[in-house]
């Protein structure tokens, strides 16, 4: 970042971080960061301030040095880091001033209201007619993985979600848990209008999911059967594609921004595109293992998707969506629309980064017209 180095400052306990005088082409009037504990690890809460608009994310410390560090870079001529030994003033993203602490000791609060945005105790009816619940509100023992992995999707929807009316296109909807949990927490919970479509290829799975929408009378949320690729609908606001096969979370991904959609979930699966294209002489100790390969093909198909969401104005994040021993799906694509130009930048950073690899990305040839030349 320059003259400033940020691990020191985390290690010696940021309390909070205030980004201000945003540069010209900034997106954010203003960020503020401060430190939460989520289910009981350290987390850096992002508050983004455009205009009126509000949103938040809660970023890993390594999350969390390197989008600070972009910031400042990148978006803001002043910033002001508070630890308990110092403040620390950063002006034009170089000049550092230090000066005695002025702030108070940071509190480590729990985000107690993420964490129960559906609470145990308390019937959700999706909940109980999908079986994760008794009637009485408790979580069966066999199914509380479910019930975390519902309660993360949610904490992670609500801090991007807009306020306000919303078409919602669930590509790949499958059993559809987390469809109907969107929609509780969005139609029941915040009380917005929205309307949900979910798509799927499996029309028993369809007809179970639209009559159990029937029985919750979840008038705004309906499905279809029908390919992605294939989906004729009206644009969504928000496209979520969680666990679709291969590229058809690219084909997802292209449509979410040929629709210009503000927010996209997707949690991709069984990543085999890449797989016999990665090839770097350097690596061979790693891709020489055909179970290593596999997880480095994947991992490099998530960057790949990440970084040419952010040349086509998205901030792209991938956060972890449930622990590795509940299942090895846990990578999750949050993006939120920006900006509508492209990043010319950015696409050099991925052009390196294909050209290291030798890889040729499906994302990158659905979105050819759109990406620079």
């Amino acid at each position: 970042m320059g003259a400033v180095e940020l691990k020191p400052l985390l290690e010696e306990g940021l309390s909070r971080a205030v980004l201000s005088k945003p540069r010209r082409d900034s997106p954010y009037s203003k960020v503020t960061v401060r430190p939460v504990i989520v289910d009981e690890e350290l987390r850096y809460q992002f508050e983004y301030r455009q205009g009126e608009k509000v949103t938040h994310a809660n970023l890993l410390p390594l999350e969390a040095e390197a989008a600070l560090a972009e910031l400042i870079r990148r978006d803001f001529r002043q910033a002001l880091l508070q630890t308990p030994a110092h403040d620390y003033q950063v002006l034009d993203g170089e000049k550092v001033l230090r000066r005695p602490p002025t702030g108070k000791p940071a509190e480590l609060a729990h985000d107690r209201r993420k964490r129960r945005l559906l609470e145990e105790g308390k019937p959700v009816p999706f909940l109980v007619e999908l079986g994760v619940m008794t009637p009485d509100g408790k979580v069966r023992a066999q199914h509380y993985d479910k019930f975390r992995q519902v309660n993360r999707f949610l904490e992670l929807v609500d801090d991007v979600v807009p306020r306000r009316s919303l078409r919602i296109v669930d590509f790949g909807s499958g059993k559809s848990y987390l469809t109907f949990a969107l929609y509780h927490l969005l139609a029941v919970e915040r009380g917005l209008d929205v309307d949900i479509v979910g798509l799927d290829l499996k029309e028993d799975v369809i007809e179970r999911c639209g009559a159990l929408a029937h029985t919750l009378g979840y008038e705004g949320l309906r499905f279809e059967v029908g390919d992605i690729a294939l989906f004729e609908g009206a644009p969504a606001d928000v496209v979520v594609s969680l666990h679709a096969c291969d590229t058809a979370t690219d084909a997802a991904l292209e449509r979410a921004v040929r629709w210009r959609s503000e927010v996209i979930l997707a949690v991709p699966c069984c990543q085999h595109e890449l797989y016999g294209q990665v090839h770097d002489n350097e690596l061979e100790p790693l891709l020489s293992h055909g179970i290593l390969r596999e997880r480095f093909a994947a991992l490099a198909t998530d960057a790949a998707r990440a970084q040419l969401l952010g040349v086509v104005g998205y901030d792209a994040q991938v956060i972890e969506f449930v622990d590795l021993e509940h299942t090895a799906k846990n990578l999750l694509i949050r993006a939120v629309r920006k900006r509508d130009s492209v990043e010319t930048a950015a696409m050099e950073r991925y052009r390196i980064f294909k050209e290291r690899l030798g890889i040729d990305a499906a994302l990158e040839r659905a979105l050819a017209d759109v990406l620079p030349a």
